[in-house]
């Protein structure tokens, strides 16, 4: 008997999960599309690619929603049909009815970080450069990331950049490569330190090496500050160009974290993007957690569909506010990034437990 209603709510519930992936992915596509594209004369066959390309790492936002989705309607369905009272009265307590989703969702979740780490990186990569180089045009603000370095190109430079602090307008560690028309090296230019103010960039403590024809060794001068010009290569197109964090698994971002603290950089925003990735993957378990009590207050006869995603809406509301303002903290150096990307799943844990006991089931 217990796998048979085992079987009913997990039926239940995935199918719930699959038409919630599929109504917030829709809806994400169709927003991000009007918002975005507008403005572009752009191929069915481009957008067709970018939004494959896309996919995965929307999927991967919606899955800890369409959880929350799921488990809400499914448990008060059956809350709402009586069907929940059967199962107390046979004995069945709340934990042993949402044991089916729990497990599910702990699957979920596991997929979901496999999904973070492997695939979302891969796509990510492949999307940013339809998106520069197809729909806007400008293959320049494509980047790469490089062993330790983001790599940009702008007409006829390429740069690269250890690390940027787009808040602040500040960057560490810059490389500029000149080339010529033939494109042969003509100029070097480094930097430890850079200010960008638009497009005019203030370097300091830094070199000059220039390449000519006539001499077969270069010539170096260093220079303590400099403004140079930096054409179309705005810091927000760079910051929007070089989500680093977004274009690697965790275990290139570690190396990449370590190998700049080595080099005495700011790595503080980085390690918030590595511990979150492991956070997020608990997303949709500690959402589902929380969904479970409300899903099971109040009137069996109360509420309806409307009810119950406006009860998804505002449980989704309050996680993400909290969530997004913790790795805020973290990356503004409040919090340390270990506790700024798990605090608000263990509050939010403790917060469901707390409704859970409460109802006494």
């Amino acid at each position: 008997m217990l796998q048979i209603i085992d079987r009913y709510i997990l039926k239940m519930f995935l199918a719930y999960l699959v038409a919630g992936l599929a109504v917030f992915v829709t809806l994400f596509v169709a927003v991000d599309f009007t918002s975005t594209f507008v403005r572009y004369d752009v191929s069915p066959g481009t957008l067709l690619a970018y939004y494959a390309y896309f996919s995965p790492a929307i999927i991967y936002q919606m899955i800890p929603v369409a959880c929350l989705m799921a488990t809400v309607f499914t448990l008060s369905g059956i809350n709402r049909t009586q069907e929940l009272t059967a199962l107390y009265s046979v004995g069945m307590s709340l934990a042993r009815i949402s044991a089916p989703i729990l497990v599910s969702v702990g699957i979920v979740s596991a997929l979901s970080f496999w999904m973070g780490d492997r695939l979302v990186p891969l796509a990510t990569q492949k999307k940013n450069y339809v998106y520069y180089v197809d729909i806007r045009n400008q293959p320049g603000l494509y980047s790469t990331v490089k062993k330790n370095k983001i790599w940009f190109r702008s007409e006829n430079v390429l740069f690269n950049i250890q690390t940027l602090n787009a808040p602040e307008r500040r960057a560490q560690g810059l490389s500029l490569y000149y080339f010529n028309q033939a494109w042969d090296l003509v100029q070097l230019v480094r930097a430890e330190n850079v200010s960008m103010d638009g497009n005019s960039w203030d370097l300091r403590n830094g070199s000059v090496t220039i390449f000519t024809e006539d001499s077969s060794f270069p010539l170096t001068r260093e220079f303590k500050t400099k403004r140079i010009a930096m054409g179309g290569s705005g810091i927000s197109d760079i910051e929007s160009s070089s989500k680093t964090s977004d274009i690697m698994n965790i275990s290139e971002l570690s190396r990449f974290i370590t190998r700049n603290k080595a080099a005495g950089l700011d790595t503080v925003n980085y390690e918030v993007d590595y511990h979150s990735k492991f956070s997020f993957a608990f997303a949709a378990f500690v959402m589902t957690l929380l969904g479970i009590p409300f899903s099971v207050r109040g009137s069996r006869r109360s509420g309806g569909t409307m009810v119950n995603a406006g009860m998804c809406i505002l449980l989704t509301f309050v996680y993400w506010v909290f969530y997004s303002s913790g790795l805020a903290l973290g990356k503004y150096g409040s919090l340390s990034p270990f506790i700024s990307a798990w605090l608000p799943n263990i509050v939010m844990t403790l917060l469901a437990v707390n409704f859970l006991v409460r109802l006494r089931r």
